[in-house]
């Protein structure tokens, strides 16, 4: 399939590792020219250089830290100024600590509140004018499947993961008309860094290991394991594509039929 992907630029945040990586590889497969973000210069450009070795025209990597806002202008400008425009916005950062609904804090609240809601809200406004001056565009945020299905100790997440539906429904219906959609991705449980993270708290705080863990957890996906990396990036290359401009406004779930509901 021809997706009509040649001569698009992206920015990918979050894209040294993980599902963030994912997507930055399916989307240089395709021969999109990439932005990529994260914390550590030194792994921004080895990703790059790998990108272009998969067929990315350009790559380019620009440190960017979401807890802070103002930083996300300095990404969205500075990626504009690489490649000549950005027509594809890939939203991603990392995830809030485990807790209890009972065990928030109004602290983590506020810190947790710039990463997942305000930042990604404030780079997408910035991208949007160039978008909507040439009439196409792709917005796609990458959540949880906490979205649909709320995750037990992980409140933070389902809480703050919550305000990015709403915003994407609504502005999805807003920016339709202009060649521009906007969609999230909700993965289910991957191999990722991430999931390591919550596989030792949860260790930690039940006494099991995380072999017993990762066998207890991957008994309930229908599949029987937990997902590999590169099974979630092409559907977001696929999102990201002309022959998806009719989808918008809509939760993609990729998580080997955890989720119960219809």
């Amino acid at each position: 399939m021809d997706l009509g992907l040649q001569g698009r630029r992206a920015l990918v945040m979050g894209a040294s590792k993980g599902l963030g990586r994912s997507i930055a590889d399916a989307l240089a497969a395709e021969g999109v020219a990439l932005a990529i973000s994260g914390r550590d210069q030194t792994s921004l450009d080895r990703v790059a250089a790998e990108l272009e070795a998969l067929g990315a025209p350009k790559a380019v990597g620009i440190p960017a830290d979401v807890a802070e806002g103002t930083q996300m202008d300095r990404l969205a400008d500075t990626a504009v100024a690489a490649l000549g425009g950005v027509d594809i916005l890939v939203l991603n950062h990392g995830g809030p600590p485990t807790c209890s609904a009972l065990e928030m804090k109004q602290e983590d609240l506020v810190t947790w509140f710039q990463r997942i809601v305000l930042s990604p809200i404030r780079i997408a406004n910035r991208l949007l004018p160039g978008m909507r001056e040439q009439k196409w565009g792709r917005i796609l945020a990458i959540g949880s499947t906490g979205m649909v299905q709320p995750l037990p100790g992980l409140a933070l997440s389902n809480t703050l993961r919550a305000a990015i539906v709403g915003w994407n429904k609504t502005l999805a219906a807003e920016v339709a008309g202009e060649g521009i959609t906007c969609n999230i991705l909700a993965p289910g449980a991957f191999a990722t860094d991430r999931t390591a993270e919550t596989l030792a708290a949860a260790a930690a705080k039940t006494g099991k290991s995380i072999e017993a863990l990762v066998a207890e957890r991957s008994a309930t996906i229908p599949v029987g394991r937990y997902g590999e990396p590169k099974e979630f990036g092409p559907m977001g290359a696929f999102l990201a594509s002309d022959v998806a401009a009719y989808t918008t406004g809509r939760i993609h779930i990729i998580d080997g039929g955890i989720v119960r509901g219809v």
